[in-house]
């Protein structure tokens, strides 16, 4: 077992529910081996990029290695597509994991683990992965619309930053409603509504509904012709995210001529 050193501060995604549970087990396993309460910053992209890494330590969950993170005593647990090999950091990196199954693994050799822990993790893996072939992968996405829905500090405020009120929550209830009701309103007017931005990737436009699942039962009956399918959301604050699906592997070069990043198809 690899000692790790101990964090002046947690780093994490703030875009979805990976980034929610791999960054809440990091300050579970921080408490349990230093005793101490680190605190944890979360970012999207844009603003991750221009944020200055100037902690001596420091873990970072669900973001993509790179060289300003090749720091002694910083720890990095990921699962993006990455090229670069650390010198110095500690890096734990599998393309087959969620981050949040990464932290775990690391919290249950030091003797956190518990069922309800086990389950959500596994769910959060689903999600991440939209791994669709699972028999919860419906319910997984349930689990991940809550982050997007009502946003990470919102629901980190709601369960006090213990992941394991979010197991049954209640706002699930909300979640499955929208899904069974907005969801296909939205695909039949989403189909309808796409626009293209170059000859291989159209721009969806959205109303209602989960626009992960939509844009991913669009690619999965080929209504459209285009192989990258590109989404805007507009935050409360005025940045638009943008996000990008596709089925072989064209998403994330798309991605990464916008500055971007991810998985291959998402």
């Amino acid at each position: 077992m690899i000692s790790l050193s101990k964090p002046e501060v947690i780093l994490t995604h703030e875009s979805d529910l990976d980034g929610l549970v791999s960054g809440l087990l990091l300050q579970r396993l921080a408490r349990q081996l230093f005793a101490a309460d680190v605190r944890l910053e979360a970012y999207h992209n844009h603003n991750w990029r221009q944020r200055n890494m100037s902690e001596k330590s420091a873990w970072v969950c669900d973001m993509t290695f790179e060289a300003r993170l090749d720091r002694p005593n910083w720890v990095i647990i990921d699962h993006h597509t990455a090229d670069l090999r650390p010198k110095y950091a500690l890096l734990y990196h599998d393309v087959t994991k969620s981050a949040g199954s990464l932290c775990y693994e690391r919290c249950q050799e030091h003797g956190l683990s518990s069922p309800k822990l086990d389950r959500l993790v596994h769910l959060n893996n689903v999600a991440d992965l939209f791994l669709v072939d699972d028999p919860d992968f419906v319910l997984a996405t349930d689990y991940a619309n809550l982050v997007k829905s009502y946003q990470f500090w919102n629901l980190y405020e709601l369960i006090q930053g213990d992941l394991e009120k979010l197991l049954d929550h209640p706002l699930l209830e909300v979640m499955a409603v929208k899904r069974r009701i907005e969801d296909p309103l939205g695909f039949a007017w989403s189909k309808q509504n796409v626009v293209e931005i170059t000859s291989t990737v159209g721009l969806v436009d959205t109303v209602v509904g989960n626009t992960n699942l939509i844009v991913h039962q669009m690619l999965n009956e080929h209504a459209t012709s285009y192989p990258v399918l590109l989404t805007l959301y507009r935050r409360g604050n005025g940045m638009y995210l943008v996000s990008l699906r596709s089925r072989t592997g064209e998403a994330l070069k798309v991605a990464e001529r916008l500055q971007g990043g991810g998985h291959a198809n998402a």
